[in-house]
């Protein structure tokens, strides 16, 4: 990859990197922070890495480093032990985006990960595969038991009252 490659990669992926992985740490701060990681790899790697792959390792790159962290913060957490999170109970909503992605937070952070690939980013499952280090077949399970859930959760009627 050459240095106005590079560059490109950086107009063109950032938003896109950032925004997944913000969907999955809803913090920003760290979400600046893993996206820079990730490019400051991809510069340091650059001759490593083609241009036409760049994409794939962008957001290949970001999503172990967001799992690296979480990893990280787990074993932080238990040490100084876990919150007890009691049900959200609803008393109405007011848009179906907010309800959407109150049920995205709640999918286990694999199934997150996947959906919001597929489904935010329009990746292929073999894309995701590759992504995640998942098989092809793996990341049609993840997608389908995310999916079902999401249908189960937004047709709660506690969420329509």
């Amino acid at each position: 990859m050459t240095i106005d490659e590079y560059n490109i990669s950086v107009d063109d992926f950032s938003d896109g990197v950032y925004r997944f992985v913000l969907k999955n740490c809803h913090n920003s701060e760290l979400a600046h922070d893993l996206v820079q990681d990730s490019f400051m790899r991809l510069w340091i790697k650059r001759k490593e890495v083609n241009f036409k792959k760049g994409k794939s390792w962008l957001f290949s790159t970001a999503y172990h480093r967001l799992i690296d962290h979480v990893r990280k913060n787990d074993r932080i957490s238990s040490i100084e032990g876990r919150e007890h999170h009691t049900p959200l109970s609803y008393d109405q909503y007011s848009d179906v985006k907010e309800v959407l992605d109150r049920a995205v937070r709640q999918l286990p952070d694999i199934q997150r990960s996947v959906v919001l690939l597929r489904d935010y980013e329009g990746y292929s499952y073999r894309e995701i595969g590759e992504i995640t280090s998942l098989s092809e077949s793996q990341v049609k399970v993840y997608i389908y038991r995310a999916r079902l859930f999401l249908k189960k959760y937004i047709v709660s009627p506690d969420l329509v009252i």
